[in-house]
């Protein structure tokens, strides 16, 4: 290895993250550089169905796990024997591929005496932020949009959080997906709906704008999915034309509403001059523009990981193993997936 990658005093962490349908590995140094992050995306395999089919995405999860790690280390310039730690998603996601990624971590781990550290997704993609943003560190409040998740957390120190608000049905990426299935633009549906939005009007159509009584922060995009499907079927009914691009924008524009809103209502409570977005539906590029605009105005610090590390990867993976490793934690051998692991839990 090149004595440059690493000396004395750093750490190497080997990453893997196989909780839905991509297939990633990585080499990260020292909690913020990332020295490889290898994906392979089956998007162009699930698409045909209009969405993530579980035991399809283990197959190949199996076919792809080994060359995917080969490739990280490769590209790092390292070999497993620097390696300080091997990180591995271990939840929350689908159980047959939550299983591929944790059995090679296992296996690798007992064949290398190496230490193995199980990995919560959710927190993956929060410590994404610290890759590009070598300034930021806790405490600051983190929105985790994705297509199974809507959180709004107050990141109070590395690997220690609070959920201040939760989807109360529906998440951002889940609806997205599924109005884009609806007006005819397929999976995936949130990068399609973006798209599509540039040539729409956002005030073309009023969508409600949800609002959770007994939590001010928790959100609901059920009843806006529903709305735009009663839109669908009223003009249908009435053999009036949907203008697509309009409905898509107008959707877009009552989520974006919601979460800009709940979460710097949450940071001026909470007193936070920092704020962050993460996860597949932070890549957003209108939700992107709203944050920037609102929180310069209101003189908050925002923080956003580049797209690539917003959607399911390693490298993210790499960077809150790293924290977790520097605190002592170690896992074992029985280490299992956890389909539905808690943020914040430790099993």
């Amino acid at each position: 290895m090149n004595d440059s990658i690493k000396n004395g005093n750093d750490v190497l962490i080997l990453a893997i993250e196989s909780s839905c349908d991509e297939t990633a590995a990585s080499v990260v140094k020292n909690g913020r550089e990332v020295l490889s992050n290898v994906i392979y995306s089956q998007i162009a395999l699930h698409t045909v169905y209009g969405g993530v089919v579980p035991e399809i995405a283990s197959r190949k999860h199996i076919e792809k796990i080994n060359q995917v790690i080969e490739q990280a280390l490769s590209d790092a310039g390292v070999q497993l024997k620097d390696m300080d730690a091997i990180a591995v998603t271990y939840g929350p996601g689908l159980v047959g591929a939550l299983l591929v990624g944790v059995s090679a971590a296992k296996a690798i781990s007992f064949a290398s005496g190496i230490p193995l550290i199980g990995v919560h997704h959710i927190e993956g993609h929060i410590s994404a932020n610290f890759i590009e943003n070598k300034e930021l560190e806790p405490p600051f409040i983190c929105l985790v949009v994705s297509g199974g998740h809507s959180h709004l957390v107050v990141v109070e120190d590395y690997g220690q959080y609070e959920i201040i608000g939760r989807t109360r049905d529906d998440a951002a990426g889940e609806a997205f997906d599924k109005v884009a299935r609806a007006i005819g633009l397929g999976y995936p549906g949130g990068p399609k709906i973006d798209k599509v939005s540039k040539e729409g009007n956002p005030e073309a159509i009023r969508f409600p704008r949800a609002k959770v009584e007994d939590s001010e922060y928790d959100f609901s995009f059920s009843g806006l999915k529903s709305a735009v499907l009663n839109y669908l079927n009223s003009c249908e009914m009435k053999g009036e034309k949907v203008n697509t691009a309009d409905v898509a924008a107008s959707f877009q524009r009552a989520v974006i509403d919601v979460l800009v809103e709940h979460s710097l209502d949450a940071v001026k409570k909470y007193g936070f001059d920092k704020f962050a977005i993460a996860g597949g539906v932070a890549s957003n590029s209108s939700l992107r523009e709203a944050f920037e605009k609102e929180c310069g105005k209101r003189g908050i610090a925002f923080y956003f990981p580049s797209p690539v590390f917003c959607t399911d990867n390693a490298a993210m993976i790499g960077v809150a193993g790293y924290y977790e490793y520097m605190k002592g934690i170690r896992h074992g051998y029985d280490l299992n997936a956890v389909p539905n692991l808690k943020l914040g839990e430790r099993i």
